[in-house]
């Protein structure tokens, strides 16, 4: 499974710090599958998140129906965005997870 090669990567106190800040928001899951981790809440799939040779990957669901006023999301696909990280920046992440979840609300 992805988790445990997270687990094993280089990267795995990065991958560890963000998935304790992941799940500190309420309603937040996690599902552990074999090629991805995902976060989720009641009403849908929010992030999935994996270790990389540079740090951690987002990759935001909805992505592109976000703003990004930070200016960090890569990717120009019809759905997902992508947050690269090399050290956590919660700052980011919780702006990002905000918008993620009203995204989801508004179903």
């Amino acid at each position: 499974m992805q988790f445990e090669i997270d687990l094993q990567s280089e990267h795995k106190n990065l991958f560890l710090e963000a998935r304790e800040f992941l799940l500190s928001f309420d309603g937040i899951e996690e599902t552990k599958k074999e090629r991805i981790t995902t976060y989720s809440d009641k009403n849908g799939g929010i992030c999935h998140m994996r270790t990389m040779p540079y740090g951690i990957d987002f990759g935001f669901l909805k992505g592109a129906k976000m703003k990004d006023k930070l200016g960090l999301l890569t990717g120009d696909g019809k759905a997902i965005r992508v947050l690269p990280l090399k050290e956590m920046n919660k700052e980011a992440v919780k702006y990002y997870i905000d918008q993620a979840i009203e995204i989801n609300a508004k179903k």
